[in-house]
């Protein structure tokens, strides 16, 4: 893979035969009749339809199926795949569905159509979709496999729609289906939908990051070559067996978050390029990260143990930074195929049935899924409902609108005083005011993601208010602040020192 390519475009051609390969990679010993089938109804239902870009909308359901397979999903969950448009945009009903494919695709099929199709208007106005949502995914989790399989491809390919729906599918995977997929431990979902929603929201943000890291992986790259080589060589010397070693650069958003705390800095930024090493067992983890420190000193306060202390979405591995050759900072993960699988694709990785067909699920994962309904019942009323969801499921990010409609990512909480120092120096010290939605609203106010601000500036400030900092949430509004009390001092101590 491209280090410098997120996935925003869909390279190969892809084929029912293609897509059958790809499964019998990891599931060699199925049936694959289902599948044709599947596809073979699915291509004959959309017949004569065609997507936003001109091309045929068979497409888009093989390469959501596609998507399914890089899983490693199950059959029927592939199948469900490759049919989830059918009822929904053509006139094949969900029954005929049940009727050639059986209850358990007909479930998954019906799970995704009722779902419907989610409109963004701020995340305050999303409560009776997610209740859905979250009943699809106690019902079978699944269904969210699929749904996360169809928001990849249609972000590959969002460039063929309307700049308004752009911004909002992007937004709603950010703030929606990305945390969802945290949450499940799905890694590399999690990565690929922001990187694609992130170059859709902010590409000029997008694009500075993409530019900005390509000259320091360039030099780190020929080091971290050497440095893989050390590594080997040390591991055969003490007899350890080792299935993989290999650089994983840092995803494009999350390397833009980083810098964002780190001044946009990305000296700063010390796991740009992080050595995965992938032993046979938990034993090996240990003994191969005391190696690692016998030949390099380890900066202190690096080491994380996330095998015996396992994250709350269940990812598991050691990570160490060292000062490597030439004085290079470089972060090591050391993990097991197994838990290489579960922070790739977490609970997509356990598909274990029982006898009933029934999906075993992590204990962790299906006590989340129920707390998630637990809390439904709990909270009939719609706005308590979202505080407490937001808490236990979407993080801590919001995404706020200009004028001129370009999306701004903030932490929560956030004023319009830490959204005028994000836009530009000089608006944040000028600020006397904000407009939230057309409304005069007081420099405190805590901005809700969907609300579009507009600043108020009197050209004649000089300097921020030292009150703004019981408020401001950003770093950057709170070292300019600092930096601009910290000269109206200077210059009042000056002026009377003069006289």
């Amino acid at each position: 893979m491209d280090i410098f390519n997120p996935g925003n475009q869909v390279e190969e051609k892809q084929t029912i035969d293609g897509l059958i390969k790809k499964i019998s990679e990891y599931s060699p010993e199925d049936d694959f009749d289902i599948i044709k089938l599947a596809y073979d109804f699915a291509k004959d239902a959309h017949q004569g339809q065609k997507r936003a870009s001109g091309d045929p909308y068979i497409i888009h359901p093989l390469a959501t199926a596609y998507n399914l397979a890089e899983m490693k999903a199950d059959l029927p969950t592939i199948a469900a795949g490759l049919l989830h448009d059918v009822p929904e945009d053509t006139k094949i009903s969900i029954t005929e569905i049940e009727h050639n494919f059986g209850k358990e695709i007909y479930s998954l099929v019906d799970g995704i159509t009722k779902l419907g199709r989610l409109k963004y208007r701020g995340i305050e106005r999303y409560a009776e979709n997610l209740r859905k949502m979250f009943i699809a995914m106690a019902k079978d989790v699944r269904v969210i496999f699929i749904k996360f399989a169809d928001r990849i491809h249609n972000l590959q390919t969002i460039e063929h729609l309307p700049r308004d729906k752009q911004k909002r599918i992007a937004i709603e995977t950010l703030e929606i289906y990305s945390p969802i997929a945290n949450r499940l431990g799905m890694g590399e979902i999690k990565h690929k939908l922001e990187d694609l929603a992130f170059k859709t929201l902010q590409p000029k943000e997008f694009n500075w990051v993409e530019s900005l890291k390509k000259a320091p992986l360039s030099r780190q790259n020929k080091n971290i070559e050497k440095i893989k080589k050390i590594v080997e060589n040390n591991l055969k010397k003490n007899n350890i067996k080792y299935e993989s070693i290999h650089g994983r650069p840092k995803r494009i958003y999350s390397l833009y978050k980083k810098l964002l705390e780190k001044d946009r800095d990305i000296n700063k930024i010390y796991d740009l390029i992080a050595l995965r090493i992938l032993v046979p067992d938990i034993q090996s983890c240990y003994t191969t990260i005391g190696i690692i420190h016998n030949h390099w000193a380890p900066l202190k306060g690096r080491i994380k143990d996330y095998i015996a202390a396992p994250k709350p979405n269940g990812y598991q591995s050691l990570h160490t930074t060292v000062f490597a050759e030439g004085g290079q900072i470089v972060e090591f993960q050391i993990r097991t195929m197994e838990m290489h699988e579960q922070a790739e694709y977490g609970i997509a990785a356990h598909w274990h049935y029982k006898e009933k067909g029934h999906l075993k699920i992590p204990k962790k994962h299906a006590e989340w899924i129920k707390e998630l309904i637990k809390i439904q019942k709990n909270f009939k009323d719609n706005e308590q409902y979202l505080q407490k969801i937001k808490l236990d499921v979407f993080g801590d990010r919001i995404f706020v609108f200009t004028p001129k409609g370009d999306v701004i990512e903030l932490p929560e909480a956030s004023s319009p005083i830490d959204f005028a120092y994000h836009l530009h120096t000089e608006l944040g010290k000028k600020i006397i005011g904000a407009k939230i939605n057309d409304q005069i609203a007081s420099l405190d106010t805590e901005l809700k993601s969907g609300d579009l601000v507009e600043i108020l500036i009197d050209k004649n400030r000089l300097t921020p208010n030292e009150d703004w900092l019981r408020f401001v949430k950003t770093k950057t509004a709170k070292d300019h602040i600092k930096s601009g009390l910290n000269k109206k001092t200077k210059k009042f101590l000056n002026l009377k020192s003069f006289k």
